[in-house]
């Protein structure tokens, strides 16, 4: 990515490196000092990840819990900040170790400076994987 590069098409460009399962690929796409946000996330899930080696620590496990296959409704909103895009999307695919389907909806709030990500805000419904820890990627004991 060029630091020309808008935060739609970063954003897009991410989502297919997810569906890849290029976790490395997507961190690349992190400031140094990117920040990711959960505010709605359950007790003992991280509520807000500092800099980009945080972020690739929690997502270092992603493909080997949740099997990403699709994001078949996405919309991006441009916003009146510079770099700042709202996101509405639908996550697809399958819980790894039940086989289970996984179907999540979610909106993001994202900034984008000189190419890359700095801040995330990640308002996920965690009601969707609170039936079983199949999903939890961010547990420890993995």
């Amino acid at each position: 990515m060029t630091t020309t590069t808008r935060p739609a098409d970063l954003f897009r460009h991410g989502l297919r490196l997810l569906i890849d399962k290029d976790i490395s690929g997507w961190i690349d796409l992190w400031d140094e000092g990117g920040v990711l946000e959960f505010p709605f996330a359950p007790e003992g899930w991280p509520k807000r990840l500092e800099g980009r080696g945080a972020v690739a620590d929690y997502m270092r496990h992603y493909p080997d819990h949740i099997d990403l296959h699709d994001f078949p409704d996405v919309e991006i909103h441009e916003t009146g900040e510079p770099g700042t895009i709202v996101v509405e999307m639908r996550g697809v695919g399958k819980l790894v170790e039940t086989d289970v389907p996984f179907d999540m909806r979610y909106i993001a709030v994202v900034k984008v400076a000189d190419g890359l990500i700095t801040r995330y805000r990640d308002y996920w419904n965690p009601l969707a994987v609170l039936q079983g820890d199949a999903a939890d990627f961010t547990r420890r004991d993995r």
